[in-house]
């Protein structure tokens, strides 16, 4: 097949642009195939929940065996009832860094920490940790919440928030916003941790509509569980992409195909990169969003052995390149 010469012409202008496109196309295709905790140099965490009551047996194992599956940075769910000294040392003898602490709000019992405690306690007992955020896992429940004949715990929470309406939200927001005020002098920041009950419709508007909007972006920012986020019927992407510079954490958790879109504390849960989520998408929406910790974590119940989980998700992390 002959070429005339304004074909000619056509090729090799479009050979120099082709060349000068992908000059400066390089660096970036580059860079989005390294592997992405290599690229932005961070650790790859875990959410210690996930191991369940194990942890509280023997602090130094079960420290000890995330370290050697490749982990270190950790949040902590509770303090397993331990002195937050133990703690502290024996995630400094295994090589983990404590990055963050959920707290609970209400009174918990002497020896456990609570968002209710004195900004002191809390600041004392976080930053002899080594960390230097606490985090509200979930809207603090009504006094006489109770499980009904039939239903899941989920359930339960989801229809006992859910009554409250505009009204609990709106609660949440003020208490995030009076905790964190209070801890932010004594060097300690205070986020919130969303399951799926915060997307359900009130009207026109979402439980989490009220707390992006009433939360005070100076004080208060999210935990994003974006399992959760999946599993309410929302695409992680696009619910990342107004968040920037309201986030700074994310939950690192997969859910089956088989999850059915709900508000109920539901998921069919899977290892981090054998459900549905497209990482490779998520993790770097997730960093432009100004998300720095991302913590492994799965709900049960487990299908193999839970550190085999734990270090399927580790592994595939690793590898990732996005």
């Amino acid at each position: 097949m002959s070429i005339g010469m304004s074909d000619r012409r056509a090729f090799m202008v479009g050979g120099m642009l082709a060349g000068v496109m992908g000059g400066f196309a390089g660096p970036a295709v580059a860079a989005r195939r390294a592997a992405f905790f290599d690229r932005t140099g961070l650790p790859i965490g875990l959410q210690m929940y996930t191991l369940g009551q194990d942890v509280a047996r023997n602090l130094d194992a079960a420290f000890t065996a995330v370290a050697a599956l490749g982990y270190r940075d950790i949040e902590l769910p509770h303090l397993f009832g331990k002195p937050v000294a133990d703690v502290a040392a024996a995630a400094r003898r295994a090589g983990l860094t404590i990055s963050s602490l959920h707290l609970p709000a209400g009174n918990w019992g002497p020896t456990a920490l609570s968002f209710d405690d004195s900004p002191q306690k809390i600041a004392d007992n976080v930053l002899a940790l080594g960390a230097r955020h606490v985090v509200l896992p979930l809207a603090p429940l009504p006094q006489k919440f109770a499980v009904r004949p039939g239903e899941t715990p989920g359930g339960a929470i989801s229809r006992s928030l859910r009554a409250g309406g505009a009204d609990v939200w709106k609660g949440v927001a003020a208490y995030l916003n009076e905790r964190a005020s209070a801890l932010k002098p004594m060097g300690v920041t205070v986020g919130y941790h969303n399951h799926n009950v915060e997307f359900a419709p009130i009207g026109d508007v979402t439980g989490w509509d009220i707390l992006v909007e009433q939360c005070d972006r100076a004080l208060v920012d999210f935990e994003i569980d974006i399992g959760w986020v999946t599993s309410a019927g929302l695409d992680p992407v696009a619910f990342l992409r107004p968040l920037r510079g309201r986030v700074s954490r994310m939950h690192v958790k997969d859910v089956a195909a088989t999850t059915r879109a709900n508000f109920d504390l539901s998921m069919d849960p899977a290892e981090v990169g054998s459900g549905k989520l497209d990482w490779a998408s998520i993790l770097p929406a997730a960093y432009k969003a100004g998300i720095r910790h991302f913590y492994v974590e799965q709900e049960p119940p487990f299908k193999i052995p839970v550190m085999d989980a734990v270090r399927i998700a580790h592994d595939y992390l690793k590898a990732l390149r996005a």
